[in-house]
């Protein structure tokens, strides 16, 4: 959306120097650009697709905008799901979380990323930071991951299922084919709430 950014913020996307406008109006793009389905609003933010393709600012800029003007709209919950690995750190687009989940796998290099993450997460003043453990397949997997944990508490885990790759390959809700992982996410839900309000 190019056009969208250089007309919100005044700087083409992808380039480098000059001004642009850190504050531009978002307040309509929800509306605009988002689908609803069960009461949920999904609304993608995109990504880099295209490598060197230069500075990201203008975008960094819209999308902490329009992160803190849906966080202000009453009586809903903003859920960002963001892509592996630290790159919304390093650009603050996230410092403004009540509580931020890093998802990890029972393996040595999935702790190692999360170690980064909690580093950057501190860097920029996010303290309510929690593990929840994905693909756990056993109880060794689940100790392994309090064991290893990089000063996080583990409040839930994910079963591994593979329900969920067929659910992908049928192009269903993985919440309607695999009940066992719903129940799971909802413990964690409940866990997390707790530790929110006290």
């Amino acid at each position: 959306m190019d056009e969208l950014i250089y007309e919100r913020t005044g700087a083409k996307p992808g380039t480098t120097g000059g001004f642009f406008t850190i504050n531009p109006r978002v307040d309509d793009i929800p509306e605009r650009f988002s689908v609803t389905h069960n009461n949920v609003r999904l609304l993608e933010m995109g990504a880099v697709d295209l490598g060197g393709s230069g500075c990201i600012c203008p975008e960094s800029a819209m999308l902490k905008t329009l992160f803190t003007h849906l966080l202000f709209r009453k009586d809903d919950v903003l859920i960002l799901d963001m892509y592996a690995g630290v790159e919304h750190l390093g650009r603050a687009t996230v410092d403004f979380v009540d509580a931020m989940l890093v998802v990890v796998e029972p393996t040595q290099r999935s702790i190692g990323t999360a170690a980064q993450i909690k580093k950057l997460a501190i860097d920029i003043g996010l303290t309510n930071l929690w593990l929840v453990g994905n693909k756990v397949r056993n109880v060794e997997e689940v100790d392994f991951l309090t064991q290893v944990s990089p000063g996080l508490e583990v409040i839930g885990t994910l079963p591994a299922d593979m329900k969920v790759q067929e659910a992908d390959r049928l192009g269903i809700p993985v919440y309607e084919h695999a009940p066992e992982l719903k129940v799971a996410a909802q413990n964690i839900v409940s866990i997390l709430n707790q530790k929110i309000v006290s």
